[in-house]
């Protein structure tokens, strides 16, 4: 007997424990430490008052609720935790679920088929399990309120008591967090407002993606300035501002930039170059690409959704209608890519179709050396073509940055069965993921791995008529940015034609291959209008 209201006791306990710690849960993960807890949530008071005066069926109707409603919080929270730490935002309840398919393919990728299935089991048994628990915990402990009424009430005035004193007293049991907490409350009601944001969001996009300038002028007069020209536009995955600043990687980006310089100079080559603040940080890739070729801010999935189901002229359709020849090369892809046809290209090349015999390099399908000789096999080396304009993200300094090919020689390259003995020696996940020292060192070396491959390209295959646009989509997370980061990504165009960096005069980029801090900072939507305005028939004027 002794021992089974023991038990009982103990349940009870850990029931109000859990409410306890749910209602004080923080939603960013360097808050999660002993001092978030060191607090008096106002609602333990609230929550105790109302349970202890309910009838019994209320009781548990509302307890059900409330504990279902607070473990959905706590798996939110949770959510922004992750957001947080990779896209340095919280979760979306209303624009952010179309991405978990993206992560399942992430992880997949990364993983294998087998710890896909396992994340996706976890995710969904485990937030049911949360809220059943939370369920039953706020039930457990209302029905032990509602036996000590008295004591209850007597409880819940002490607890409001603490909570009022302690706010109005600014009392601080860990430095700049007060004792007196809103925790649950203000956080459900600001979670309310992003929803109503969101929803707002989606109504205001349908008109805006509708509204463009340049919608009704001739194409070739957008384009008139690149005549004959082959326009690459490459994404480096993951190349942000923190490559160029921070401490422990500048001095090693800055290093191949430099020699990159001397390379192209002595190759007849100049180059221009800026910073643009991308509309995604740390993942979601295309939403950066779409922003920078549809000149729209494409901040979520709803908005990629909307743009790509239009008819909004991008960079590469207004090339495809200035009779260009435009061409998409993905070599992360790994299937169909529909929204293919509303970016306006005549040719899709992916992993499928590449020919790449070689090992995965962790996400990345093939090496960026790989793609990069590829491509001018399959596309630009060819003789008696129209001019290109081709997008191609390389991402071989995609997450989680091991293993890292090792650049060589291009004749080397071959069908990519080289690269077998060096995927399998090179450096694993499981063995830098347990230091944010180590990945930072990791991501590095996959940023200069890239760079090196795509100056060194330029240098060995570049002609009189290359212009090559090349920027970050993205920063790295925040396990190498930090947290607070900005959105920044370099921006360069590389061309041996002077005539081609004549025309962005204006723009007061920095020569080179490097921005300074002093070069001007432009979100990344207003690049489509300015290059059709350096590079068309009649500069400065849509």
């Amino acid at each position: 007997m002794a021992r089974s209201r023991w038990t009982s006791y103990s349940l009870t306990a850990l029931a109000c424990v859990l409410v306890y710690v749910a209602l004080l849960w923080p939603n960013v993960l360097r808050r999660l430490t002993l001092g978030s807890f060191a607090r008096i949530p106002i609602e333990f008071a609230a929550g105790i008052l109302v349970m202890a005066l309910l009838p019994r069926r209320p009781r548990v109707v509302l307890g059900t609720v409330l504990g279902a409603g607070l473990g959905w919080l706590l798996i939110q929270k949770s959510l922004d935790m992750g957001w947080f730490k990779t896209l340095a935002r919280p979760f979306d309840i209303v624009l952010d679920w179309e991405l978990f398919d993206d992560t399942y393919s992430y992880i997949r990728d990364s993983y294998g088929q087998a710890g896909a299935y396992a994340a996706a089991a976890g995710l969904v048994l485990g937030g049911l399990a949360v809220m059943a628990l939370m369920a039953w915990a706020v039930r457990r402990m209302s029905d032990m309120l509602a036996r000590n009424r008295r004591r209850s009430m007597f409880t819940a005035a002490g607890v409001a008591t603490a909570w009022m004193l302690t706010l109005a007293l600014g009392v601080q049991v860990v430095p700049t967090v007060p004792v007196a907490a809103r925790t649950s409350v203000t956080y459900a009601y600001d979670r309310a407002r992003q929803a109503g944001r969101g929803i707002v969001n989606k109504a205001r996009f349908a008109d805006e993606v509708k509204v463009d300038a340049y919608q009704n002028t001739p194409r070739r007069q957008l384009v008139s300035g690149l005549q004959g020209k082959d326009v690459i536009l490459t994404f480096v995955e993951s190349y942000g501002r923190n490559a160029l600043e921070a401490p422990e990687l500048a001095p090693g980006t800055a290093a191949v930039l430099a020699d990159g310089d001397a390379k192209l100079k002595a190759a007849g080559f100049s180059a221009k170059s800026g910073w643009l603040t991308s509309p995604t940080f740390g993942g979601n890739s295309w939403l950066a690409h779409s922003t920078l070729l549809s000149g729209l801010w494409i901040n979520n999935q709803y908005r990629y959704r909307s743009l790509t189901a239009s008819d909004r002229l991008t960079l590469t359709s207004a090339f495809r209608d200035a009779e260009w020849d435009t061409v998409s090369v993905m070599p992360g892809a790994t299937r169909a890519w529909p929204e293919g046809a509303f970016y306006g290209y005549n040719r899709i090349w992916d992993s499928r179709n590449l020919g790449y015999q070689g090992p995965k390099f962790s996400w990345a399908q093939m090496p960026d050396q790989y793609t990069l000789k590829k491509f001018t096999e399959l596309e630009y080396g060819k003789k008696d073509r129209r001019p290109l304009m081709v997008e191609m993200p390389l991402i071989s300094s995609h997450t989680p940055w091991a293993p890292i090919p090792t650049f060589m020689d291009w004749d080397k390259v071959g069908d990519g069965s080289i690269y077998r003995g060096m995927a399998a020696a090179g450096t694993k996940k499981a063995d830098i993921w347990t230091s944010a020292d180590k990945v930072r060192t990791e991501y590095g070396k996959s940023i200069r791995y890239t760079l090196t491959t795509l100056i060194d390209w330029v240098r060995e295959y570049g002609d009189d008529d290359l212009v090559l646009v090349f920027l970050g989509d993205h920063q790295p997370a925040s396990v190498v940015t930090g947290d607070n980061a900005s959105h920044d990504v370099p921006i360069t165009i590389v061309a041996k034609d002077p005539a081609v960096l004549d025309r962005i005069d204006s723009w007061n980029w920095a020569d080179g291959l490097k921005p300074t801090a002093t070069t001007p900072v432009w979100p990344m939507d207003s690049f489509r209008d300015r290059f059709f305005q350096a590079f068309g028939s009649t500069p400065g004027t849509p």
